[in-house]
């Protein structure tokens, strides 16, 4: 094995380039993706007929259809029509419309919109509606009881499966090397191209997403340790089996 090649800066920047490029893609599609996906789940439980109608079929093309599909779709299909409006490269909006950042972004916060919004609607179709009653019994608004109420106790169910969206979210992502946007599968083909080395840079990649996953899977198992409601559940298993108590 020959890895003499990671002591080149010139290497060097296109991992850290690509490391970093994952990173922002992680975030921004997790971020924009959750929120999505809590419109769709309120949209298909409480919203007008015409939107709920809207959204589950957002939803099944989305879930039904590969996700590179969606991602060539976006940029080669979607970004050369709007290369030809009038206008286009003139406006502000033009930097960000031929950043491919911008495309893969945008497939993945849908794909986790549609994935995350059947999940969470689910999930609040499972809080049992005493508790939701019990809100109304206190004065609470119908918008009161669901952003202090209902979602929260949604998201308290699903949140181990939540994570594991995530999980898959980032190995999703090497996706985007197809669409010229440096992550680091695409770091890792440039390297192999130059050095001729096929497996070294493969290996590194996968010792680096591997890592990145044990540290998002102790991320969002922290985050889930500690979500409202969840702490007395954790304590009562301690106490159960840490303590030998039966």
């Amino acid at each position: 094995m020959d890895f003499s090649w990671l002591s080149d800066p010139f290497y060097q920047g296109y991992l850290w380039e690509g490391f970093v490029n994952t990173l922002w893609l992680l975030l921004v599609s997790a971020v924009g993706g959750l929120l999505l996906a809590v419109g769709v789940a309120l949209a298909r439980l409480r919203g007008p007929r015409p939107l709920a109608w809207l959204t589950w079929a957002f939803t099944t093309v989305i879930r039904g259809t590969p996700l590179l599909v969606q991602l060539f779709f976006f940029y080669y299909g979607v970004g050369r029509l709007l290369e030809g409006v009038p206008g286009i490269r003139e406006s502000v909006l033009w930097p960000l419309l031929r950043d491919p950042f911008f495309f893969g972004a945008l497939t993945f916060i849908l794909s986790v919109g549609a994935y995350s919004g059947e999940i969470i609607r689910g999930a609040m179709q499972s809080v049992p509606r005493g508790e939701l009653e019990a809100g109304r019994a206190f004065g609470l608004s119908s918008f009161q009881v669901l952003v202090r109420l209902w979602l929260p106790r949604a998201l308290q169910l699903c949140l181990p499966t939540l994570t594991g969206e995530m999980i898959l979210l980032l190995k999703s992502i090497p996706l985007v090397s197809t669409i010229a946007l440096m992550d680091l599968l695409q770091a890792a083909n440039i390297i192999r191209d130059e050095t001729f080395l096929v497996y070294e840079p493969l290996m590194l990649i996968a010792g680096i997403y591997l890592a990145t996953t044990v540290v998002l899977t102790l991320t969002l198992r922290l985050v889930e340790l500690n979500f409202p409601g969840m702490r007395p559940t954790r304590r009562r298993w301690l106490t159960t089996h840490g303590t030998g108590v039966h």
